[in-house]
């Protein structure tokens, strides 16, 4: 597979590793309302931008879920992502 980007980031991921754009979920509802941390630990969705050469289950373009403390978050050219283990990827959505 191949571990071309579709962002305007360059990056490739190692071994068994994806890596995945997404966005934090809001910390206030649109009627203003805080939502408290404990009500938002659920799984978060992204999107694939690059996979390692190990990585057999997914590609680049899937949109997946993951444990919202799942992988090591990075920010680069004001963009938020995720380097993920193939193996912390919970499902694709499809």
């Amino acid at each position: 597979m191949s571990g071309a980007t579709k962002s305007s980031v360059k990056f490739k991921p190692l071994k068994d590793r994806v890596f995945v754009s997404y966005s934090d979920e809001p910390e206030k509802t649109s009627s203003g309302l805080y939502i408290p941390d404990a009500a938002k630990e659920k799984p978060q969705q992204g999107q694939i931008e690059a996979v390692g050469s190990e990585v057999k289950e997914v590609k680049v373009g899937n949109t997946i879920l993951f444990d919202k403390y799942s992988g090591s978050k990075i920010k680069l050219e004001d963009q938020d992502f995720l380097i993920l283990k193939e193996e912390d990827i919970l499902g694709i959505i499809e």
